[in-house]
């Protein structure tokens, strides 16, 4: 129990240290720390295998830690599978290394300093641009999408259920027009004790069938996932009660490491995105009532 304390202040205490060196969205947050717990844990004495010790003590850490962070779960509900799979794999390395009689931890170690850097060391860090393209026909024509667009955003509809369940909420909204200059504010909710935000988007290009809306400026928790960068809508009739429309994101992945990050954010996008279209391209008339709270 003293040993587990140990790992577990020691946890704590390179969590809080990377948080207040603007760390946080690093692979030292989410490499680094599960693997000092895991490489602590596997320390101490009595258990019947590393990979069973490391396991139980990963998720009695992220029992006590749960219930402190507020709306910060999302953190831990997205990171758990990482902190798992880092421990998981020190431990079966460490078990296999012992069978044989072999150096243990120094050898894992070295091996996972690199992939910590990643976020750290700009050398270490992947390209961050990413964007998300989704496409929808809508039951109404161009000249009533166009004329929806324009609005100011609508945000009184209920989100999809899976970005209802933690990630900052658009509060009220405000702007319309889609000529050059044209701007919209959203303001959004906070998150783990910080507070709301407005993201602030201008209309920087336009044509007959598209639209392009720049970021200005972002002070929402969104920043802590990801920085919007812009939106690209076009839209195409297909028949006179029907047009397909556009919607790409570009944005900037915030978390590390790209391989476990980049398919959670682009997957986040890409329902945001179907819910722009659903709530913004749509006239309030035709729009479909599949989403819930």
């Amino acid at each position: 129990m003293i040993a587990l304390a140990i790992a577990f202040s020691a946890g704590s205490f390179l969590y809080r240290l990377l948080r207040h060196t603007h760390l946080g969205q690093s692979s030292a947050m989410f490499l680094g720390v599960p693997a000092v717990l895991a490489i602590l844990v596997a320390l101490t004495p009595k258990a019947r295998t590393v990979t069973g010790g490391i396991v139980k003590g990963i998720t009695l850490a992220l029992l006590i830690i749960a219930p402190l962070l507020g709306e910060g779960y999302l953190c831990i509900l997205f990171a758990a599978p990482l902190f798992y799979i880092v421990g998981i794999v020190i431990g079966l390395l460490v078990d296999w290394l012992r069978a044989r009689r072999s150096t243990t931890l120094g050898c894992v170690a070295i091996v996972l300093l690199p992939l910590c850097l990643e976020g750290v060391v700009p050398e270490l860090t992947f390209d961050r641009e990413q964007s998300v393209t989704v496409s929808r026909v809508v039951p109404a024509s161009a000249a009533d999408v166009e004329a929806s667009l324009s609005l100011s955003p609508r945000i009184d509809q209920p989100l999809p259920r899976y970005l209802a369940i933690g990630f900052p909420r658009p509060l009220y909204a405000q702007g319309s027009g889609l000529d050059e200059g044209a701007t919209r504010t959203i303001h959004f909710s906070g998150a783990e004790g910080d507070p709301p935000g407005d993201l602030m988007m201008r209309v920087t290009g336009r044509d007959r069938s598209s639209v392009r809306f720049e970021t200005v400026s972002d002070a929402s928790k969104l920043t802590q996932w990801l920085r919007w960068e812009s939106s690209d809508v076009s839209w195409m009739p297909i028949n006179a009660g029907s047009t397909l429309v556009t919607w790409k994101v570009t944005f900037a992945r915030q978390l590390d490491p790209a391989w476990y990050f980049v398919p959670w954010e682009r997957l986040t996008v890409g329902e945001a995105a179907r819910y722009l279209i659903a709530v913004n391209a749509e006239p309030a008339t035709s729009m479909p009532t599949g989403m819930t709270k």
